[in-house]
């Protein structure tokens, strides 16, 4: 059930991402939501990494978004670069 928590998390994280970091991404709504998923991921092993979840729990919501963002980011930064 926790995997599961994850990605449903990790999709509106994508979604809630997205808004709060507006712009034109290189990807579409398929690639944010994968970064939203993944950054649930990010979200539970930083939270775990520091010490605000315990080994087996999940990210909150919270941490889920942030995860999200950060992701969001780097994909911006690295695949928004164009070749010349």
């Amino acid at each position: 059930m926790g995997i599961l928590y994850t990605l449903i998390i990790g999709l509106i994280a994508g979604a809630v991402a997205k808004f709060l970091m507006p712009g034109k991404d290189p990807g579409g709504f398929i690639i944010t939501i994968a970064l939203g998923i993944a950054g649930a991921f990010v979200g539970t092993w930083i939270g775990q990494a520091v010490g605000w979840y315990q080994a087996g729990a999940q990210a909150g919501f919270i941490a889920s978004v942030v995860g999200a963002m950060l992701l969001l980011f780097l994909y911006r930064m690295f695949a928004g670069r164009k070749t010349v």
